[in-house]
């Protein structure tokens, strides 16, 4: 496998995603915390980058919607903290 920049935009992606769970499951980050889905947003839309190298449907439609999920997410956490 060739580590080109968009392969390696995908590896980052991948390396986000997972620290931001497993922080989540040892209740370091909480997914009410803002961070939670902004870190699953920035590594969705880093391995939808990556399918620019190799193209594979199932997964750019996995990551489509986890990013989609993630905004969902992200407003809503931001919203919390809206004083007014």
């Amino acid at each position: 496998m060739e580590l080109n920049p968009f392969t390696a935009a995908g590896m980052v992606g991948t390396t986000i995603i997972l620290v931001a769970y497993f922080a989540n499951q040892r209740d370091w980050l909480s997914s009410r915390d803002w961070r939670f889905p902004a870190s699953n947003l920035v590594g969705a839309l880093l391995i939808l980058v990556s399918f620019h190298a190799g193209w594979n449907l199932p997964s750019v439609v996995i990551e489509v919607f986890w990013s989609a999920i993630s905004l969902y997410g992200l407003a809503r956490s931001l919203r919390r903290r809206d004083p007014g």
